[in-house]
């Protein structure tokens, strides 16, 4: 029976540039922390936050990770239990990589992994979702169920959380680059219209059908003609300063596609090879420099594993 364990989950790109609110996946870094460890005093409590600049509440019911957490032991029947959880964040607020959706899937793992896994991520993936529900008001999975459960994961349907595992090409690399601007996830949705013409309806259906065509038959040039976002990335790339130099610059690295990461500011690229995915983070990182953006870059494969401990007593 573990005392402790420490967690770490990842950060997730969201949309994949044509799967809005359908397709996420993981990264390797960077990721947030949870540590759960037993308490002889029954219940759940928060007992520190780091990393977060003093913004995140202690209060259970109001924190993305201790709420997730708490679900999830009313889900076991397991209220009584005592733990501590310790929340550690690694990752900055609104930069469009899933920050809230990695505390939950932290959260919900951490506890899961101290109880002995008593239930599978899958069967904890509602408790993680509704987490992040408390930082952005809406129940999707994109960023949560990648963060936790790793890989490419594809969403036929957030209600009942009809999630799917896609395969992962061997060569595939994701380069993202998080520039020091704010967007705030309220103000991305705000700029979208509510309409869509039937020529970008037909193409953009045709461009996610191909993308999973492509990443079942590793057909990277499938990918690379798939990732074209004519519905979401033209209305929200006016609040990326930068953003069209950034596209270039990672297409001219070599990069198959690129796009906004979820609702920004992050962009990410993917890339055929570890190489042409560090070409790429470099590129793009030298884009935002030219407009006097300070960034923090990213090259690494497909993260498989999502939320995993990282250490335990």
């Amino acid at each position: 029976m573990k005392e402790e364990v420490r967690v770490f989950a990842p950060a997730t790109v969201a949309n994949v540039a044509v799967g809005f609110d359908i397709l996420g996946f993981a990264i390797g870094a960077p990721g947030d922390e949870v540590v759960a460890r037993r308490s002889g005093a029954p219940g759940l409590r928060i007992v520190e936050v780091t990393g977060d600049g003093g913004k995140l509440p202690y209060v259970v019911e109001k924190n993305t990770a201790g709420f997730a957490a708490a679900r999830f032991l009313e889900q076991l029947g397991e209220t009584d239990v005592g733990i501590e959880l310790e929340i550690h964040k690694r990752m900055p607020f609104g930069s469009g990589l899933g920050s809230s959706a990695a505390s939950a899937a932290a959260g919900v793992m951490a506890v899961n992994a101290l109880l002995g896994m008593p239930a599978t991520k899958l069967e904890s993936l509602h408790c993680a979702v509704l987490g992040e529900q408390i930082a952005d008001g809406a129940y999707h999975a994109d960023n949560v169920a990648p963060s936790l459960l790793g890989g490419i994961i594809l969403i036929r349907s957030n209600e009942g959380l009809d999630v799917h595992s896609l395969p992962i090409p061997d060569e595939l690399y994701a380069a993202v680059v998080y520039p020091h601007v704010s967007i705030l996830t309220k103000d991305a949705r705000e700029v979208l219209s509510p309409a869509t013409t039937l020529r970008q309806s037909i193409q953009q259906c045709g461009n996610i059908a191909g993308l999973v065509v492509g990443l079942y038959e590793s057909d990277y040039s499938l990918i690379s003609r798939s990732l074209e976002d004519v519905i979401i990335e033209p209305q929200r790339s006016q609040l990326i300063p930068g953003f069209g130099e950034v596209k270039r610059a990672a297409l001219a690295a070599g990069a198959l596609g690129c796009s906004i990461s979820g609702a920004g500011p992050s962009v990410f690229a993917l890339c055929k090879g570890a190489a042409c995915a560090q070409e790429a983070a470099k590129a793009m990182g030298a884009a935002f420099d030219r407009f006097d953006i300070p960034n923090d870059t990213y090259a690494s494969p497909i993260n498989r594993e999502g939320a995993k401990v990282i250490a335990s007593r």
